[in-house]
C-alpha cells in the first residue's frame, strides 16, 4: 500500500471480538482503530477523525437488532459528513443495507464477506475521500475567505459575518453601526471582496477627518479653474470608485449641504464635479459607517431623514469588544504573534496574568485599543512572555448585572460563555481548553457540538 493510504485512519466498529480481529487482519495494510459499541465509536471518531469506517449494524445493547447501528450511522454522518462508512450486513440484510446507503453510507457488504472484496471496497473509499479532500482544498484556494481579517468566536459577531455574506451580491446600501475601533472598515472591505464588484476599487473616505470646505471636492471632484489652486480636472472619491464600493466612514459628520447633494446622487446616480455642468453617471455601491445614533441626529435636525432611509436599507450592528465573549483573549493571542514576528521574537507569548488582565479590561477603544496595547507590550516585555505589568492596564471593577433566575437559561449561557472563553484563552487548543474547564476532551467536543461551536 502507498504511504498516502497508511497516513489515513480506518475505524472498525464490531462488537464480536473474533470478527473484529478478522476484519483488522484483512485490512492489515491500513492503520486502524477499533470500537465495540456506539459510545466508543463516537469517541474514536472525534479522537482520530478516520477517513473510512467499517461498521456492523448490530451493536450492544441491541446486538440482535439494528436500532443502535442506525443511530450510530446517523450520528457519525452528522459529526463527520466526509467520512466514508461501509456497512457490513447479515445474509438477509438487503433492506437494511439500502436504508443505510439512503442515509449516506458509502457502500455495504454482506456477511460472510471475501477479504479481497472488503480490501478493494475500503481502498476505493480511501481514494474517493482523498479526491474530495483535494477538491475542497483547491476550492478553498480559489475562493478565499473574504472575512479572514476578522477574528472572532462570538456568536453575535459570527451572525454579523453571515449577514455581510448574504447581502454582498445585492445592490443594497449597507449601514455599519458600532463604536470606534470595532472593525467597521474590515467588514466593509469583506463586503466588497464577497461581492460581484470585487474586481473594482474599494475607496474609503472619513467624513469627519476632512474640513467641510474641502469635503465636497474630495467626494465629487472638481473641474480645472473651479477655485483658486484647481490647476487640473480631478475626479472625486465617488467617481474613482466607479464599478466598485465607496465607504463613507463617520457619515453622521457629513455637513447638511453635502447631505442634500449625496441624496441626489443616490436617487439619480449621476454627479456634477465642482465647477462643472456635465452630469456624469457613476455605478458604485455605497457602504456607510458611524458610531453615532443617526435616528437621534435626525430627530435633532442634524441629519436628513430621507437620506437616513436611503442609506439604511441594510443596517448591521457591530457589538463592542467588551460584549464579545472570549474575543479579547483570542485577538490578544493573534496580535502578540504578529508583533512578535515583526520584532523577530517568535517565542514570545502571553502569560496567564496578562490574559486575566486582558479579559478583565473593558476596552473602551475596542480592537484598536487592544492592538495598540499589545504592540506596546511586545516591545516592552522582557524574556519570553508578555506579563500583566507590560500591558499597563488599570484594574476596573464593573457593576453587577441583574441576574436571570431561569436555571436552564443560566446553565446554558454559563456553559457557552465558559467554553468560548476557555477556547479563546487556550488559543483554540481543545486539549488545553478541556484542562481549563476540568473536563475530558470528548466531553468538550460534545459540549461544543451541543452549543453549535466550531
Amino acid at each position: 500500500m502507498s504511504t498516502e493510504k497508511n497516513s489515513l485512519q480506518l475505524m472498525i466498529v464490531e462488537d464480536d471480538l473474533a470478527l473484529q480481529k478478522q476484519i483488522k487482519w484483512s485490512l492489515d495494510p491500513f492503520e486502524s482503530v477499533c470500537a465495540a459499541d456506539r459510545e466508543s465509536a463516537l469517541t474514536q471518531l472525534r479522537r482520530h477523525a478516520p477517513a473510512v469506517v467499517t461498521m456492523d449494524l448490530g451493536l450492544p445493547p441491541d446486538a440482535d437488532g439494528t436500532a443502535e447501528g442506525f443511530k450510530l450511522l446517523e450520528q457519525m454522518l452528522a459529526a463527520a459528513p466526509d467520512t466514508k462508512v461501509i456497512v457490513l450486513t447479515g445474509q438477509n440484510g438487503q433492506a437494511n443495507a439500502l436504508r443505510a446507503v439512503a442515509m449516506g453510507a458509502y457502500d455495504f457488504l454482506a456477511k460472510p464477506f471475501e477479504p479481497e472484496m472488503l480490501n478493494l471496497t475500503v481502498e476505493r473509499a480511501f481514494r474517493l475521500h482523498a479526491l474530495q479532500t483535494e477538491n475542497q482544498r483547491l476550492q478553498a484556494m480559489r475562493q478565499p475567505d473574504t472575512l479572514a481579517g476578522l477574528i472572532t468566536r462570538d456568536p453575535e459577531v459570527l451572525r454579523v459575518c453571515r449577514t455581510i455574506e448574504k447581502v454582498a451580491n445585492t445592490g443594497a446600501t449597507v449601514m455599519l453601526l458600532g463604536e470606534s475601533g470595532t472593525g467597521k472598515e474590515v467588514l466593509a472591505r469583506g463586503l466588497h471582496q464577497s461581492s460581484n464588484r470585487k474586481a473594482g476599487r474599494f475607496v474609503a473616505i472619513n467624513c469627519a477627518a476632512i474640513p467641510e470646505n474641502l469635503l465636497e471636492s474630495e467626494l465629487f471632484g472638481y473641474e480645472k479653474g473651479a477655485f483658486t489652486g484647481a490647476a487640473k480636472t480631478t475626479m472625486g472619491k465617488i467617481e474613482t470608485a466607479h464599478g466598485g464600493t465607496l465607504m463613507l466612514d463617520e457619515i453622521g459628520d457629513l455637513p447638511m449641504p453635502l447631505q442634500a447633494k449625496l441624496l441626489r446622487f443616490l436617487q439619480e446616480r449621476v454627479i456634477e464635479r465642482l465647477g462643472g455642468r456635465q452630469e456624469i453617471p457613476v455605478d458604485v455601491r455605497i457602504v456607510c459607517a458611524t458610531h453615532q445614533d443617526l435616528k437621534q441626529l435626525t430627530g435633532q435636525g442634524r441629519f436628513r431623514e430621507d437620506l437616513f432611509y436611503r442609506l439604511a436599507e441594510i443596517v448591521v450592528n457591530i457589538p463592542p469588544l467588551r460584549a464579545r465573549v472570549g474575543d479579547a483573549a483570542l485577538l490578544a493571542h493573534a496580535f502578540t504573534k504578529r508583533f512578535a514576528q515583526e520584532q523577530n521574537r517568535r517565542n514570545l507569548s502571553l502569560s496567564e496574568d496578562a490574559l486575566r488582565a486582558i479579559e478583565a479590561h473593558t476596552w473602551p477603544g475596542n480592537i484598536r485599543e487592544l492592538e495598540n496595547c499589545l504592540k506596546r507590550a511586545t516591545i516592552m516585555a522582557d524574556g519570553s512572555q508578555v506579563k500583566a505589568e507590560d500591558l499597563g492596564l488599570p484594574t476596573v471593577v464593573g457593576e453587577a448585572a441583574e441576574p436571570s433566575f431561569d436555571l436552564r437559561t443560566v446553565r446554558d449561557e454559563a456553559e457557552q460563555k465558559a467554553v468560548i472563553a476557555a477556547l479563546a484563552r487556550a488559543n483554540g487548543n481543545v486539549l488545553k481548553a478541556a484542562e481549563l474547564l476540568g473536563v475530558s476532551r470528548p466531553t468538550l467536543y460534545d459540549l461544543m457540538h451541543r452549543l453549535g461551536l466550531k
